[in-house]
């Protein structure tokens, strides 16, 4: 565990063990103000359904910053930790996306529709800078242009800490970056197992059942048993290799639930935010947090 504080809220409450709570948002001015304050650990700019604006995405991070949280905090790092979700599926690549969104100073980055080792290594890979081969981490081998001025700015930190920091954990112990992959096909599940046993560097595994319950031929029927066994599997596939599963569409009614079942990333459904964050935070023994 690293020795400083944590720049990364997500980051910090999994690796205290605890659930990190979080949710989709629209990157756009009010929206940015509206979740500054509120109790979740981060939140994600939805931009894969969005369109991506690069510039909509500059201005969510700053209006993410707030002067009297950063001082009672006493923390340069946004209450509130912001990530993205990019447009492209995995066998898109989407290097430049996660590159430009990484420049801005995002701290982790949501990949849609990953079904192969391929994919997975190339999401985490552009999330790393280069290196030699034979030097410490070396694999995946990082693809990510050097351009850290702006993200440098936004984290509050020298250039040399920033490049110190800038990785992706838990691959790497005091990496501030996390790679996010979402399985969402039957593909994706059958080599689940074998992403995870080849790539290291996965943050955690986000469950689109959206797209996978439409596959199995029940959309968004998120309660058949085909759909709930296919997640199960990701789940248990996720359990025994101990890397953090998430669920995104958790609500007062199944938070309970989706605790016991194991999943440790949790993203609020938009139509009831705050009653699902506040149980799922009182069920975690989280209930008396708060933000200044």
């Amino acid at each position: 565990m690293t020795e400083t504080p944590r720049l990364n809220g997500v980051v910090g409450a999994l690796e205290a063990g605890q659930c990190a709570f979080t949710t989709f948002t629209t990157a756009e001015i009010q929206s940015a103000i509206a979740m500054s304050t509120t109790r979740y650990d981060g939140v994600v700019f939805e931009m894969e359904h969005n369109p991506w604006d690069i510039r909509a995405l500059r201005d969510s991070l700053q209006y993410m910053l707030n002067r009297a949280q950063i001082a009672a905090a006493g923390s340069v790092a946004p209450a509130v930790t912001p990530m993205v979700r990019i447009p492209p599926n995995g066998a898109e690549k989407g290097q430049w996306h996660a590159k430009q969104a990484l420049d801005l100073g995002v701290y982790g980055v949501v990949w849609p529709h990953v079904s192969t080792v391929e994919e997975a290594y190339n999401a985490v890979a552009s999330c790393r800078y280069p290196r030699l081969k034979g030097a410490p981490l070396y694999e995946p081998a990082g693809v990510r242009g050097d351009g850290p001025r702006h993200a440098q700015r936004y984290w509050g930190v020298s250039q040399q800490d920033y490049y110190r920091k800038a990785d992706v954990w838990p691959l790497a112990p005091d990496g501030e970056i996390f790679v996010i992959l979402m399985i969402e096909d039957t593909a994706g599940i059958e080599n689940l197992a074998d992403m995870l046993d080849n790539v290291p560097g996965i943050g955690a595994v986000l469950i689109g059942e959206g797209d996978l319950s439409q596959e199995l031929g029940f959309p968004r029927q998120y309660d058949h048993k085909e759909v709930r066994d296919a997640m199960a599997r990701i789940v248990d596939t996720c359990a025994s290799r101990d890397v953090v599963v998430g669920h995104p569409h958790v609500d007062a009614a199944n938070v309970e639930r989706v605790l016991d079942e194991g999943y440790r990333f949790l993203m609020a459904a938009p139509a009831t935010l705050y009653t699902g964050l506040e149980k799922g935070l009182e069920l975690c023994g989280r209930a008396r947090e708060g933000r200044p």
